[in-house]
């Protein structure tokens, strides 16, 4: 009990509690993009890798909870300290002196307000799928006969519409500044952040979220051109066109994957 209310009542804590949640969404936000990155291979890749993330069940849904609690903690947490900061009293050197955290801490508000509306609109997008109608969200058959969620053409139906492409980008955008800040203060708040390599961590900090940015930017323009693998190569879906030279199917023509598409669906109905 004495943990919790130095965690969460005082003003040290709150901030390591920042800290520490901060750190476990950031290593999410990365083991997510190099998820995605998958989407430059051959579809059955991140088909795959999807349906056996689905496949740990109860253990998936614990992973969610908790980085879902994680999340909450850390906003409900900044709304705190955003409201001990308003109510605090400076003195006029004091507010001089921080003029410029306090103008950094306001944007760090708003864009963490945005991004928290883009994480609702994207878990119910792709992980609840409400957001669309069935047609967005396609089956598809792995090369060993494995019915699965075609996440694959989900997440190139998603990028082609110009409004969730733009969307998405400037949430990254804001997501990728918010963590260029965000990581620097969660060094300073564990008191791991020195004058001797201050410097030097906020120049990988930057670099690291623009590469985060860079990464996500590129996953949104190969599915909104179509660049490679990066099209939709489901023959169930419409304007879908299996090319004579399509390297994709293998041996597998567009028939035998519908075929074995609508047979699976048969077997569970």
């Amino acid at each position: 009990m004495k943990v919790i209310h130095v965690l969460f009542r005082s003003s040290i804590g709150k901030k390591v509690t920042m800290a520490v949640s901060g750190f476990i969404l950031f290593g999410f936000v990365i083991s997510h993009l190099s998820g995605n990155i998958q989407i430059f291979a051959h579809p059955d890749k991140i088909n795959a890798y999807a349906h056996f993330i689905e496949s740990l069940g109860p253990a998936l849904w614990g992973i969610r909870l908790f980085l879902l609690a994680t999340l909450v903690v850390h906003v409900w947490v900044a709304a705190q300290l955003t409201i001990e900061n308003k109510r605090a009293r400076q003195k006029n050197y004091e507010k001089q002196v921080t003029l410029r955290a306090t103008m950094a801490s306001r944007y760090m508000r708003v864009s963490g307000v945005i991004v928290f509306v883009f994480i609702i609109y994207h878990l119910l997008h792709f992980t609840v799928r409400v957001t669309h109608g069935a047609e967005a969200y396609p089956t598809t058959i792995l090369a060993d006969g494995t019915p699965v969620r075609d996440v694959h053409s989900m997440i190139v139906l998603g990028f082609q519409n110009p409004v969730i492409a733009i969307f998405y980008l400037l949430s990254v955008g804001l997501l990728s500044w918010h963590l260029a800040h965000g990581l620097v203060s969660m060094f300073q708040s564990l008191g791991l952040r020195t004058r001797t390599w201050s410097r030097f961590l906020e120049r990988v900090t930057i670099v690291v979220c623009v590469l985060y940015f860079l990464g996500n930017a590129l996953i949104v323009a190969a599915c909104y051109y179509e660049w490679g693998n990066a099209r939709i190569q489901n023959p169930q879906i419409a304007g879908f066109a299996c090319r004579t030279d399509c390297e994709v199917c293998g041996a597998r023509t567009a028939d035998a994957i519908a075929d074995a598409i609508d047979g699976s669906k048969e077997s569970q109905s």
